[in-house]
């Protein structure tokens, strides 16, 4: 029987083209055959619509944007829990959140979907959170004695009521460059690189559209190296990738619209760096209690030093993007990556049943 699959895709949130873009990937690499493709997006004002069954891939983003006419309750997902007004017939096997940035990536739908009891790809609550406030993650990587660079962080009302204070701060700790970033963002959206204190100024300015709390990171000069992360309790890692972006640092334009940044893979590093690589990812891994998949970002220093720069708990699947290019390289195919992912997605759904609720 084939496996009914919702994708779950669009998102109250600042990456909403970026999911859509990701959905559209997905859809035209899932097997028709395997699959019963159900999508459901969810547009910029946080109402989920549902589509008619896909029978075929399509080509444009823009057919994946429903209008509210099919709007749905998320309570309908799960019928055997909830009596809302519109039931499905049929349940969803699986539900496959193609979401990225808050409201989707953040925790905030995987607590959603662990109340509805309904089996999903990816990481659950606690790591996706965790995995989405770069403050947090940070924290938690200290603690796990991961080597990264140095950083601070500030909430907007810290900022406002001592700027001064905070660029001093910024500066004697970190220096210059830096990079200022939106801690609950990712997609490189609202990210400044910053070589004197007028740039930071502006940077903090920047970053605080989108989020109430900023990160700042020093700057090194490294190789960006990348490495994804597939499993639940035994997690396994690909082979390393290298971005080379054209433009001073790997931007949402080098991500998702000039397709024009090297991605090299295999990246050409020796075999005990790579060991190093894999080790800290999965260590990364296991700290944040991830499941399903990570990528797992780095910078390799001419010194040879590696530092963890991030996880991402939800990686795109773009023309672009890094991680299904990393498991292709490993031997695992687009399609067979998402046949994975959905039963890593069961295996985890099927442990937590057997979890004991009364005594």
């Amino acid at each position: 029987m084939k496996t009914k699959l919702g994708l779950l895709y669009g998102g109250k949130s600042a990456e909403h083209q970026v999911s859509l873009q990701t959905a559209l990937a997905v859809i035209k690499a899932l097997d028709l055959e395997k699959f019963e493709i159900h999508p459901i997006y969810i547009n910029v004002e946080g109402r989920w619509i549902k589509g008619p069954q896909l029978t075929e891939p399509v080509e444009h983003v823009k057919a994946l944007e429903f209008s509210e006419g099919n709007q749905l309750s998320p309570l309908s997902l799960a019928p055997a829990l909830f009596q809302a007004e519109q039931q499905e017939r049929q349940p969803l096997d699986v539900i496959f959140p193609l979401l990225h940035g808050p409201n989707g990536e953040d925790g905030t739908v995987q607590g959603l979907l662990e109340l509805l009891n309904l089996p999903y790809v990816g990481n659950g609550v606690l790591a996706s959170a965790a995995g989405m406030d770069k403050v947090v993650m940070k924290n938690i990587f200290a603690q796990a004695g991961l080597a990264q660079v140095n950083y601070v962080a500030f909430i907007k009302s810290e900022w406002e009521s001592a700027k001064e204070a905070a660029y001093a701060k910024v500066e004697a700790e970190l220096g210059y460059p830096c990079f200022v970033k939106p801690a609950n963002l990712g997609s490189s959206v609202g990210i400044s690189k910053c070589r004197n204190q007028a740039e930071l100024e502006a940077a903090f300015v920047e970053a605080f559209q989108f989020d109430r709390k900023v990160i700042i990171e020093e700057g090194v000069v490294a190789r960006e190296i990348e490495v994804g992360v597939l499993g639940n309790d035994d997690p396994e890692c690909s082979v390393a990738g290298e971005i080379v972006p054209k433009m001073d640092f790997y931007d949402y334009k080098a991500k998702y619209e000039d397709g024009e940044t090297a991605l090299i893979i295999p990246a050409e590093i020796s075999d005990q760096e790579y060991e190093e690589l894999k080790e800290m990812a999965v260590r990364a891994f296991k700290a944040l209690d991830c499941s399903g998949l990570v990528r797992a970002d780095f910078f390799l220093t001419k010194e040879g030093k590696v530092l963890i720069n991030e996880v991402n708990t939800m990686p795109g699947f773009t023309p672009f993007s890094m991680f299904p290019l990393l498991w292709k390289h490993t031997g695992v195919e687009y399609p067979q990556l998402i046949e994975r992912l959905v039963g890593l997605a069961q295996e985890r759904h099927a442990v937590k049943q057997n979890i004991k609720y009364t005594f």
